[in-house]
C-alpha cells in the first residue's frame, strides 16, 4: 500500500462447506488445488499482510493446512462471513494488533492480487469505517437485475465513490452510470467489532443486503472503483469457467 499506515493487514477468507448450489465448494479441485487454496494464494499474492482461512469442517481444515497456509475453526452455525471472521480474528489475534481486516470471499480463486488490495484505499481515509469494491455496470440486463447490487454513491474523487446506499433495485433514478457493488471489505477493527455486535437492521432485512446494518448505524464505507467484477464460484458453470481462466494464465 502507498500509505505505511495500512501496513500490517490481517487477510481473514471465511470458507462454508455447507452450499446448496455447489456442495463441497471449497474444496472442488481447480487445476489441482482446492479452490480455497486458490483463494489463499491469491490473497498472499496481495502481500497486505498475514492470511488466515476461518473454515466450519475438518476436511477444509486439513486442506489448507496440507497446503501451507494458517487455518483456523470456527463454528458452523455463523450466519454471515462477517460473523465468521469476527470470531476468527478473536482466535487468531486476541491481542488486537491487527488494526485492519481484510474479508475476501472464499469462492473467488481467479481474484487478482490488485483488486485485494484495491479494498483497503479506502481506509486512507480516517474518517472511513468500511471500504469496499464497485465497478461501472456495461451490461444493460444487469442494469434491471436483482440480484446485481448497487451501490448508490457520491464521486469523490476519480476512483472513489462514497456509498449513500446499497441495493437491488435499479438506483440512482437518471442519466449516468450504474455501479455493481462487489462484496469484499476492507474494515478497521474497531468498525468490525462495531458491526458484528450490532443486530440485523429494518433495510438490511428488506434488501438482504448485510451491509446496510452499518449505513443504518452511522459507519461510513467508501468503495474503490475497479474494472471488473471478479467471479464468484456459485455453479458448476462457474466452476469451469474459474478452472480455464486459471489454466491459462498457468500455460
Amino acid at each position: 500500500m502507498s500509505d505505511s499506515n495500512l501496513d500490517g493487514a490481517l487477510v481473514l477468507i471465511p470458507a462454508r462447506m455447507a452450499s446448496t448450489r455447489l456442495p463441497g465448494k471449497p474444496l472442488a479441485d481447480i487445476c489441482g488445488l482446492p479452490m480455497i487454496v486458490q483463494v489463499a494464494m491469491r490473497a498472499r499474492e496481495a502481500a497486505i499482510g498475514r492470511v488466515v482461512v476461518a473454515v466450519d469442517d475438518t476436511r477444509v481444515f486439513d486442506a489448507v493446512s496440507a497446503a501451507g497456509f494458517e487455518v483456523v475453526m470456527t463454528s458452523s452455525d455463523h450466519q454471515s462471513g462477517s460473523d465468521r471472521i469476527f470470531e476468527a480474528l478473536t482466535k487468531v489475534d486476541p491481542d488486537g494488533k491487527a488494526k485492519f481486516i481484510v474479508n475476501v470471499q472464499g469462492d473467488l480463486p481467479t481474484i487478482e492480487p490488485e483488486t485485494v488490495r484495491a479494498a483497503l484505499r479506502p481506509l486512507e481515509n480516517e474518517a472511513v469505517d468500511i471500504g469496499t469494491l464497485t465497478t461501472a455496470i456495461d451490461n444493460e440486463a444487469d442494469k434491471t437485475a436483482p440480484h446485481i447490487v448497487k451501490i448508490v454513491g457520491s464521486p469523490i474523487s476519480d476512483t472513489r465513490l462514497h456509498a449513500l446506499y446499497f441495493t437491488r433495485a435499479t438506483a440512482p433514478y437518471g442519466a449516468g452510470p450504474l455501479y455493481h457493488h462487489i462484496g469484499l471489505y476492507a474494515y478497521r477493527r474497531t468498525a468490525l467489532e462495531r458491526f458484528v455486535s450490532l443486530g440485523p437492521s429494518t433495510l438490511e432485512r428488506r434488501e438482504s443486503l448485510e451491509q446496510l446494518r452499518a449505513l443504518e448505524a452511522g459507519m461510513r464505507i467508501d468503495a474503490e472503483i475497479v474494472d471488473t467484477v471478479p467471479l464468484g464460484v456459485d455453479t458448476r458453470a462457474d466452476l469451469e469457467k474459474a478452472r480455464r481462466i486459471l489454466s491459462a494464465k498457468s500455460n
